[in-house]
């Protein structure tokens, strides 16, 4: 028996230090990552900035409520131990971490995320987070100045947190993004303006210096609440939004990960000692034709059938976009938790398409402009690789390139006939999905002017269900109800991609933001030149 015993003793422990395994992690050395979106950053306080840019840095110097783990495709608890939901939904109980540390060494409480809410509420701070809030029972008021307080906010200790909300929703995915992160009063107070650019958070990693146009240089904070964590010494932002020099920089070794582009994509997958170290993710962003339901032919869903049946799409995403892309099912992406795994989406049959053409009263066709940008991906020149596709089944489509405000405004009056765009299709997929319902509006965003019964009332059952599985079913069952009545043509999802230095360990494939990177289990090897 004891030998027995000490067999799987030590299985167990040959297993616990696997390549990749968590206990197999070796802490300390340097990351050097990049901030690859529009120049240089604009802020580090998460409740004044809305672009990506910062929040790829702003996410490991602070922390908000929830988390997204991109194991389970889904928020979870970051600042809590537990959570204790009333039987009808609305009320949260939260049993808050009791060491959790800012970086000046003060202890995280109740009221500093209380303090965090009702400061993104203030209309002077002009936060983009102020739609996450606004969910909490009596945060409208307090925005308006009618109240004092937020009513749906309440202490019950220092550790115990209430929030009540106005309806039933899960507020992980309002309460884990980084603009609504928990920052300590104290410091924002007293630092103002300054704090945006010398910031003090609760995250894994302290803020060292910003060097404008240049770096953003973080140290471990040895205060953090995971013990062990995080596990790297020293991490460096890398101001590169030039796709040229994020491409040298990492082949010479310089960075220890980058962001791969569709021009660098079939470089990077051809090459076999890049390609063995690259990740790539269904992101949750949806490319798509939207149709004027309200344009004579559009207002036929046969039509809109074939103009999906009448282009190739597989062919179009992988010589336009040379494979940087996701074929598409329907409107939510795999990464979706409502994602239609049985669902086939279009084929390509152009044959069919003349068909369905023929039954809606369409044979000899018609003519249609389509609105789009510059951008390379989702733009004009993606409209254009349709011309002779949909040539061959009679219909002329005319690219009229805009300007993005100006499409915008067009989008949200309905004055188009059609307009090529990039659409958020997440997290949630019940908001994500929202979008469609008839009660929304073009200026919502639902451009499209779509209205189906049958769509809302699948809304309206996820709503309502408690049973996380059976609300995902509804959810499923909508896409689908999207996908027969076609009011867009379906282009990709985007395929993001990262490539890593065979020396890193521990990168997540984030479906919400590839970029948006937690480099809390971080680490790397012995190989690394900067270990």
């Amino acid at each position: 028996m004891k030998k027995i015993r000490f067999i799987l003793t030590l299985l167990f422990a040959c297993l616990c230090f696997l390549p990749g395994s968590s206990n197999a992690a070796k802490s300390g050395g340097q990351f050097n990552f990049i901030a690859p979106y529009g120049g240089d950053l604009s802020s580090l306080d998460p409740h004044k900035t809305n672009r990506t840019q910062d929040y790829i840095v702003i996410m490991n110097i602070h922390r908000s409520l929830y988390k997204w783990s991109a194991e389970e495709g889904k928020p979870v608890l970051a600042l809590a131990d537990s959570v204790k939901v009333s039987p009808d939904r609305l009320t949260y109980t939260y049993e808050l971490k009791k060491n959790v540390k800012f970086h000046n060494g003060r202890t995280m409480t109740a009221d500093d995320i209380i303090w965090s809410y009702e400061r993104i509420l203030t209309p002077e701070t002009m936060s983009s987070g102020v739609r996450n809030v606004r969910i909490i029972k009596g945060a409208e008021d307090f925005e308006s100045g009618k109240a004092a307080t937020v009513q749906g906010l309440k202490k019950l200790d220092d550790h115990i947190l209430q929030i009540t909300l106005k309806n039933p929703v899960n507020p992980g995915f309002s309460f884990y993004p980084p603009e609504i992160a928990v920052l300590p009063k104290e410091e924002v107070e007293t630092r103002g303006d300054g704090f945006g650019v010398n910031p003090v958070g609760c995250g894994p990693f302290e803020f060292v210096k910003w060097v404008k146009g240049s770096e953003v240089v973080l140290e471990k904070f040895d205060g953090y609440y995971e013990a062990g964590k995080p596990y790297l010494d020293k991490v460096v932002y890398k101001i590169m939004p030039e796709a040229a020099s994020r491409d040298i920089a990492f082949k010479v070794k310089e960075l220890d990960a980058t962001t791969v582009g569709s021009v660098n994509y079939p470089e990077y997958k051809g090459t076999p000692a890049i390609a063995k170290n690259m990740m790539e993710v269904a992101e949750l962003w949806t490319r798509v034709v939207c149709f004027n339901l309200d344009y004579g032919p559009f207002k036929n869903k046969k039509v809109r059938q074939a103009i999906n049946h009448a282009i190739n799409t597989k062919l179009i995403n992988k010589k336009l976009l040379k494979g940087k892309a996701v074929d598409p099912v329907g409107y939510l992406p795999p990464s979706s938790p409502a994602f239609g795994a049985d669902s086939k989406g279009y084929d390509y049959n152009p044959e069919k398409a003349k068909q369905l053409l023929k039954e809606a009263g369409y044979s000899d066709g018609f003519t249609f402009e389509c609105l789009g940008t510059d951008n390379g991906t989702w733009g004009v020149k993606a409209v254009e690789a349709l011309i002779p596709m949909l040539k061959k089944v009679g219909i002329k489509i005319v690219p009229v390139r805009m300007e993005g405000a100006a499409m915008s405004a067009r989008a949200k009056s309905g004055d188009f006939q059609a307009l090529i765009w990039s659409l958020d299709s997440g997290p949630d997929p019940l908001t994500a999905l929202s979008r469609w319902e008839s009660v929304s509006e073009r200026t919502g965003g639902n451009y499209m002017g779509y209205k189906s019964d049958v769509f809302d009332n699948y809304l309206d059952l996820a709503r309502a269900e408690i049973d996380e599985s059976k609300k995902m079913d509804y959810l499923k069952k909508a896409d689908q109800t999207f996908i027969e009545d076609a009011p867009v043509w379906f282009y990709n999802y985007n395929k993001a991609v990262m490539a890593y230095q065979p020396w890193v360990h521990g990168l997540q494939p984030v479906a919400v933001e590839l970029m948006y990177q937690d480099l809390t289990s971080v680490w790397v090897d012995e190989k690394s030149p900067r270990k």
